[in-house]
């Protein structure tokens, strides 16, 4: 084994020489490459729906789209006014003016609904009139009043258009399914030929896969633009406005995403070329470094881009990673490389002992770093398997131009030696020697000492880890002063809900929703969720399906008379009152059923909360539709149920990803360091810190959500770098010298100087996380750069006292 990585250095040696003989022509293919990529990076598309946290083929997608392919996209954007009085006749005119004026201005709108132009349906004489309830514009306070009574009677307006206090009102606007990118109108047209066949036949594929887009996540940009455009243009006085729903969140997530990327990449080059501008006190050292990692970052976007993968919610932290991240290899080079140059002045000489003296461990530390990285790949939520290859990907990226283009560029700018530092004195010896020194004399002398005292710490950290809960609720990513926050809040709490759950029941034969006793049992489920169903503190809104409309048109066949408001009992009536409704003009029976009449829409109104507590809610509501509807096909849709699927999905995979993460790098530990004892025990410092870190978690009620569940792999994947750089040159010495303690102190002088730079260059690119105004991010931040440090100091103290216990023991 030792034999091997002999040879593996002095490659890297005669690699060094060869770039520097042909420095400019490395310099050439490399910028060459680099455009390449780079040339992609205007093609690359940002995406913060949740839709986008699944793969294409995931089974919950899939029905999802087909749900929306049939009922159109049920997430709706809510406008929700709260005037002093919602039937005072100014206030009305004014939302007459806005319902308009949202109607022409705001793109990508499929519908529009507002108490202006609500549903009212009502009998005259035998006829069946479905109208706008404000097709007659009241005159006097008599007819205004009878409005309100009509509203006041109306269950269906109830908690979706106006509050049950009648404080509040909506104005309630649903988009567009289909992008107006791509073939669209083809797709649609195929859609309206085959769209029964669809229904009866699983195999047909009522549209091209090709040209079906849905609504983009630009699009739904410009639609919550425009929207907000419109509302400011109009006033309300003494009249608070809230606008909230998905679309609304989703592009608030997307703006603060993008203005957090630059806020993070602007102070992570900053902070990052200062401190290596301190470090080595070379302007041109620190320019090399960052040209490296930058160029490595546009190589990365870039490739995403020629891959077609969007930037999405977990993704945004990419570029900041690997900023952070690829940094490390330069600086382990360019500390090794000075320390030489400065010693003898010979710049190839100096190269190529950098490169042969440090090439294998950053080698080795980039495969460890990416293997935990690529052990996200595999994961049911997208974002987090794009991460795990694209900063894989940069990863390597980064290490190839450390590799390649570092020693050119050494070779070419111009250097000079600093003579004067060479061979100080140990009566000269800076701090930072003491420090090093005092710091490997601890291991050497009370090595069992601790390894107890990081035992006790272990065991506090655990005992803080069985207390980490599990949580996804993008909306409490939000600031709690922020706006799209407190409407959404607000909703939940006046509105009883501003998201729902869609059960889909396919009775499975045509005109099957004519039979009453189907009917009976959509209108006894929606009493029951109502009134009686509570799963998992989730508490139901509001429950409606098919029988809302037949009920109306019930009672306004029956002279409008109120006891008529209910199902009719007879399968002929029942038809031909559809019937009727179909013919008064309305296309209301396109949201709750097929044109075949064999599959209903069951909507639940839930509040907005966390997608844990959905969890169990889900499985109760499912298990509840399949007991009281044998004959029937169920299945559960919409929002909601991504939302569960997204945090279910990421759970299971980012267990197997520990695992994966876990035994790769342990197997690479054991071929670096050649013995299996040892590189077993090694894995003891790079476990300690993520202990410790789910310890914080837990401690300080940090929930366990999308993106801490992120740091265990992504933090062992680095702090595996320092144990790495540590075991890798620990032997070195130890072979020269089979004095362990000697072989400590040398490591700690020599590579523990460059662990500590690449601990606070990775530390402070994570922590300048935490200036982002989303509060999952900021806790990404912390955590993660608090795992960095730990993982320093597991490095600085647990590892030499292993290798001091295990090589005294090999001694004796």
């Amino acid at each position: 084994m030792s034999g091997i990585r002999n040879r593996i250095e002095r490659w890297f040696e005669k690699l060094s020489d060869t770039i520097f003989d042909n420095r400019y022509k490395t310099l050439f293919f490399v910028i060459l490459f680099v455009g390449l990529l780079g040339s992609q990076i205007p093609k690359i598309t940002i995406d913060t729906s949740t839709e986008g946290f699944l793969h294409e083929t995931d089974p919950s997608l899939l029905d999802y789209e087909k749900f929306r392919d049939q009922f159109g996209r049920e997430q709706m954007l809510v406008i929700a006014l709260s005037p002093p009085d919602v039937f005072d006749k100014t206030f009305l005119e004014n939302l007459k003016k806005l319902h308009h004026d949202l109607e022409k201005g705001a793109p990508y709108l499929e519908e529009i609904t507002s108490l202006i132009n609500a549903r009212n349906t009502r009998g005259k004489k035998d006829e069946l009139i479905v109208e706008d309830l404000f097709e007659n514009w009241p005159e006097t306070p008599e007819e205004m009043e009878a409005i309100k009574q009509r509203v006041k009677d109306n269950q269906m307006y109830k908690n979706m258009l106006i509050s049950e206090d009648l404080t509040f009102t909506t104005i309630v606007i649903q988009t567009q399914a289909y992008s107006q990118k791509g073939d669209k109108e083809d797709a649609l047209k195929e859609f309206d030929d085959e769209f029964d066949t669809e229904m009866t036949d699983e195999n047909v594929t009522p549209i091209d896969e090709v040209s079906k887009i849905y609504l983009t996540d630009e699009e739904n940009g410009e639609f919550v633009k425009a929207v907000e455009a419109i509302l400011k243009q109009h006033h309300f006085p003494d009249t608070e406005i809230y606008m909230a729903g998905l679309p609304a969140v989703s592009y608030f997530l997307k703006t603060s995403m993008m203005r957090d990327m630059r806020k993070f990449l602007a102070i992570a080059v900053i902070t990052i070329g200062l401190f290596l501008l301190i470090l080595f006190k070379r302007i041109s050292a620190s320019l090399m470094a960052l040209f490296i990692v930058i160029l490595s970052l546009f190589s990365t976007v870039g490739f995403m881009a020629f891959c077609g993968a969007a930037l999405k919610l977990p993704t945004q932290i990419l570029p900041s990673f690997i900023l952070a991240v690829g940094v490390g290899d330069s600086v382990h080079i360019l500390v090794i490389f000075f320390r030489r140059f400065n010693r003898t002045g010979n710049r190839k000489a100096a190269i190529s002992y950098a490169l042969g003296h440090s090439g294998l461990a950053i080698l080795m530390t980039s495969i460890t770093t990416a293997s935990g990285l690529l052990s996200f790949s595999t994961a049911a939520v997208a974002p987090i398997a794009d991460l795990g290859m694209f900063a894989a990907a940069g990863v390597m990226l980064a290490l190839i131009y450390t590799v390649i283009l570092l020693p050119a560029l050494l070779s070419i700018f111009p250097l000079k030696p600093k003579k004067h530092i060479i061979d100080r004195p140990e009566s000269m010896q800076t701090i930072s020697d003491r420090l090093l020194t005092f710091v490997g004399n601890i291991s050497i002398r009370f090595p069992w000492q601790v390894l107890i005292i990081s035992g006790v710490i272990l065991t506090v950290a655990v005992f803080g880890l069985i207390r980490i809960e599990f949580s996804h609720n993008p909306l409490k990513w939000f600031p709690k002063e922020n706006s799209i926050r407190i409407a959404n809040e607000k909703i939940d709490d006046v509105l009883k809900g501003s998201t729902s759950l869609e059960v889909i029941i396919d009775i499975g034969k045509e005109n099957g929703l004519y039979d009453p006793v189907i009917l009976n049992k959509l209108e006894k489920s929606a009493k029951y969720m109502e009134e009686e169903f509570v799963s998992n503190k989730v508490a139901v809104g509001k429950a409606w399906s098919l029988t809302t409309v037949l009920k109306e048109i019930n009672q306004a066949l029956h002279a409008n008379d109120k006891k008529f408001y209910k199902v009719p009992q007879d399968k002929r009536l029942v038809a031909q009152e559809f019937l009727l409704f179909e013919n008064s003009g309305s296309d209301d029976l396109e949201d709750f059923t097929d044109s075949r009449f064999s599959r209903a829409r069951f909507t639940i109104k839930v509040p907005f909360i966390d997608a844990i507590s959905f969890t169990g809610f889900i499985d109760d509501v499912r298990d509840y539709f399949k007991k009281n509807y044998p004959e029937a096909e169920v299945k559960t849709t919409g929002m909601v149920s991504l939302f569960v699927r997204v945090i279910t999905a990421s759970i299971i995979s980012l267990r197997i990803s520990y695992m994966y993460a876990l035994s790769i790098i342990t197997l690479l530990m054991v071929f670096l360091i050649g013995r299996i004892r040892i590189g077993l025990l090694s894995m003891i410092p790079n476990i300690a810190p993520i202990l410790i870190m789910l310890g914080i978690m837990g401690w300080m009620d940090i929930p366990m959500d999308l993106f801490s569940m992120m740091i265990g792999s992504i933090a062992i994947g680095l702090a595996v770098d320092d144990t790495i750089h540590f075991m890798h040159n620990f032997r070195r010495y130890f072979e020269e010298s089979h004095d362990a303690g000697d072989a400590v102190l040398q490591t700690l002088h020599t590579t523990g100087r460059a662990m500590f730079v690449t601990t606070c260059v990775l530390s402070i690119g994570f922590f300048t996380f935490m200036f982002a105004t989303m509060g999952n991010l900021f806790n990404f931040g912390m955590l993660t750069g608090i795992t960095i440090i730990m993982a320093l100091l597991s490095d600085y103290f647990i590892a030499p006292s292993l290798m001091i216990i295990v090589n005294r023991t090999r001694k004796e």
